[in-house]
């Protein structure tokens, strides 16, 4: 899940989604089923992590895919409704697993994502492709073909000042390795993404602590089944679907946010409005599950209450970080959350590792607490991009060319509105017999 969006994400800038996400679903696909045929651990490990490598396309391309498809008033509900997705899959997936792995076994929990990725290369298949840079390419080549008249170029075209792309093994995989570096380039030297990505990364290594920290507080410490401590979830679960539905509150707070002068849209700090809030019940929603998961004589559905704040702001952070990237970074969104995804996956893959040794050690109340801080001690970087953002984003090349486009998209539609208005106007005097 860490490697894979530095080779998909510019891969689909590159040659567009649809093709990326054809090839990638139809391996993931293939590679869950030496998985659930396996004889030995290694066979398990190597097919899991081939299959998660190739899988991770529908992570780290969706939210560029999404921005392809909707204008940036309906981005986030869009992002929203995609976010169900990643934010209920660790919710559902251990309820699920729980339950087939208690009447199953655990080969079958394998076989249902076998399923399941069929279905969803189906789906893959049947897409049309999204991505702007590579449908206005085509056009083009559609244009000059039917007319013979090579005038017909997009701003991506291969002309004069951009010639062709070389062919030949070589100049491809230099072509490859030169598209793959931007993720990491991005990653390491943008100042926005430096923050998100710490930020949004141990925000999702807490989460993906709660699933060592939930099976010790409700099967070992309370004694449920396996089948019952995945319902435990189900707080977390609850609190996603709330936050998809306050959503349209979310939307009439972004449209009473100001309009930039400079681009005729509103600034991507707008998104981050309700995130603002969220910096602050994530951790008070920890806080509350620290201290109300032991001791066992506490009544259980306190600690899974707490999943549902928990889930509120959790969806929010993830939705609206997304969202705030694919709006500040345009054509170059799958690269940016290309990034953001491989640092949170390291440090989602890292920190549950320790997990086990830190609940054991500092009990399950002050472990929580802990994680409750380090929560606290990110609340600055959300509420400093809000207040600063666009300060902090004019410091970046790629931010500060695609303002300047962004700028000339906006006067290029107000001088198209003024021409047609005139165009109108002689129309008018037209039918009056007027001379024009």
């Amino acid at each position: 899940m860490a490697l894979g969006p530095l080779v998909l994400a510019p891969l689909s800038e590159l040659y567009g989604r649809r093709p990326v996400y054809i090839l990638s679903l139809g391996l993931s696909f293939i590679f869950v089923l030496p998985a659930c045929l396996a004889r030995s651990y290694s066979t398990i490990l190597i097919a899991r992590f081939v299959g998660a490598l190739v899988g991770s396309v529908t992570i780290s391309n969706a939210p560029g895919t999404l921005g392809d498809i909707f204008r940036e008033d309906y981005q986030a509900f869009a992002l929203s409704w995609f976010c169900l997705a990643p934010m209920n899959g660790p919710v559902l997936g251990p309820i699920i697993g729980g339950i087939i792995y208690q009447r199953l076994g655990w080969r079958w929990i394998n076989w249902v994502v076998f399923i399941l990725l069929g279905v969803s290369w189906l789906v893959a298949i049947l897409t049309p492709e999204t991505y702007g840079p590579t449908l206005l390419k085509r056009k083009a080549q559609r244009l000059r073909k039917e007319t013979g008249d090579e005038r017909y170029r997009s701003r991506f075209c291969p002309s004069k000042d951009h010639p062709p792309i070389k062919t030949g093994s070589k100049a491809f995989w230099k072509l490859i390795g030169a598209n793959m570096q931007r993720p990491i380039v991005m990653g390491v030297t943008e100042p926005v993404l430096i923050f998100w990505e710490v930020y949004v990364a141990i925000i999702y290594a807490i989460l993906y602590l709660s699933f060592v920290g939930y099976p010790i507080i409700f099967s070992e410490l309370r004694g449920w089944s396996p089948a019952a401590s995945g319902f435990a979830f189900g707080g977390i679960g609850v609190g996603a679907c709330i936050a998809i539905a306050l959503d349209p509150l979310n939307h009439k707070v972004y449209n009473m946010h100001k309009v930039d002068p400079d681009t005729g849209k509103r600034p991507p700090e707008a998104r981050i409005a309700c995130l603002c809030v969220a910096a602050f019940l994530s951790p008070a929603a920890m806080l509350w599950f620290a201290w109300t998961c032991y001791p066992t004589t506490i009544h259980w559905v306190w600690p899974i209450l707490a999943g549902v704040p928990y889930g509120i702001s959790n969806i929010w952070i993830f939705l609206y970080s997304s969202a705030y990237l694919v709006e500040a970074y345009g054509r170059y969104a799958a690269s940016a959350s290309a990034g953001s995804t491989v640092a949170r996956s390291l440090m989602g893959g890292t920190l549950p590792l320790f997990g086990g040794q830190m609940y054991k050690h500092l009990g399950p109340n002050w472990a929580g607490t802990l994680v409750a801080l380090l929560a606290v001690v990110m609340i600055p970087i959300p509420w400093g991009f809000y207040k600063w953002g666009k300060r902090i984003r004019l410091r970046s090349p790629i931010l500060r060319q695609l303002e300047e486009e962004a700028r000339l998209d906006a006067e290029k539609m107000v001088r198209i509105e003024a021409i047609k208005k005139q165009q109108a106007n002689i129309d008018m005097k037209t039918t009056r017999g007027e001379t024009v």
